[in-house]
Formats: structure tokens, sequence, C-alpha cells
């Protein structure tokens, strides 16, 4: 089983679209065509990603670059 890190801290949407500097509906928008990093929905319909995820996504999209 993989050790959890602080990596895996659950960021809010706002977190993310602040990091990667775009405006939420760019992210809900990336969400519907499934281009965005996969994220938890909590019991309240909220959304988090993992830090972890958002680190592997972005890997994967510096990769396709």
């Amino acid at each position: 089983m993989p050790v959890k890190t602080q990596r895996d801290e659950k960021l809010t949407v706002a977190e993310v679209c602040a990091e990667l500097k775009i405006s939420p509906s760019t992210f809900y928008d990336w969400r519907l065509k499934e281009r965005a990093p996969r994220c938890l929905t909590l019991p309240n319909k909220s959304l988090r990603v993992l830090r972890s995820e958002l680190d592997r996504w972005l890997s994967t999209c510096e990769d396709a670059a």
C-alpha cells in the first residue's frame, strides 16, 4: 500500500484554478471534456483534487507538449 504524504492534500477547485491560472469555467469545461485531473466528489457534492493527482496530470500534460 502506498504511503500517503503531505502531497496528498485535497485541493478545492478554486485552489487548482489559482495554481493553473485558469478560470473555474475553464476547469469545468475541461472536466466535461475529460481533460481535467481526476476529482473526488465529497458527500456534499463539492469537488476536490488530490495534490498527487494534480502533479501526475501536469506531468502528462508536459509529456504531451
